[in-house]
């Protein structure tokens, strides 16, 4: 019987996907914008969830009508959030194990966060660098998120195509991005939001259901 077919390469993101932090993402923005006067609610979930810093800081310079400008919002974001991250950094269920599978089969794997490059370090620190040949955080692109660019240019970075990559996303402004880009997408969500359709996207409920022969089978060439 022939193997199972292996994809070109695995491109995870990182909050909420491979660690669980984005909750204290929500904490963070939710903690700031409590003081700008302006709780937060469901209808300022699009503005956060899976946002870069300068993203909601900018949401929330905008709702509130803060006196602080948004780049007095985005660093204060910022320090919550990587103290939060440095005090509480938890593996999500599955995620080590697949990178384990990824690595055992040499299948080059790449980390794709719109987190700042601070907060990616203190992660890596806790889960380990050596699993990922590429590692871009929001300074390394022009653009973040939703924007195609850090999957584009983790892909450049490994020598492939996107579209023979997999992206693994947990939020719809990430699973954008990946789709943008060309990427086939595992979408595991983190919270209740949903992911929306698409024909080279796939949900899963968990990592502890993927594995190399899924993956494999995702980033097969899309039909024409």
């Amino acid at each position: 019987m022939p193997a199972s077919p292996l994809p070109a390469a695995v491109l995870f993101d990182m909050d909420g996907t491979l660690v669980d932090t984005e909750h204290l993402w929500w904490q963070a923005a939710a903690e700031l914008a409590a003081e700008l006067h302006h709780p937060l609610t469901d209808t300022d979930v699009p503005e956060v969830l899976g946002q870069a810093v300068e993203h909601t800081a900018a949401h929330l310079h905008r709702v509130s009508g803060t006196a602080l400008s948004e780049a007095e919002l985005a660093d204060r974001l910022g320090e919550s959030f990587a103290g939060k991250v440095a005090a509480e950094t938890i593996p999500r269920p599955g995620a080590l194990a697949l990178l384990a599978e990824l690595r055992d089969a040499r299948v080059p794997t790449a980390l794709v966060s719109a987190s700042p490059r601070r907060v990616v370090d203190l992660v890596l620190s806790t889960i380990g660098r050596d699993w990922f040949a590429v590692t871009l955080a929001a300074e390394d692109t022009a653009r973040t998120k939703p924007a195609p660019d850090p999957y584009l240019a983790a892909a450049e970075r490994l020598g492939l195509d996107p579209a023979a990559c997999v992206a693994v996303e947990d939020t719809p402004t990430g699973v954008a991005s990946a789709t943008a880009a060309g990427c086939a997408v595992l979408a595991v969500p983190s919270s209740d939001v949903a992911i929306p359709d698409g024909t080279r996207i796939t949900l899963l409920d968990s990592l502890v259901h993927a594995d190399l022969a899924l993956l494999g089978k995702l980033g097969a060439a899309p039909a024409v």
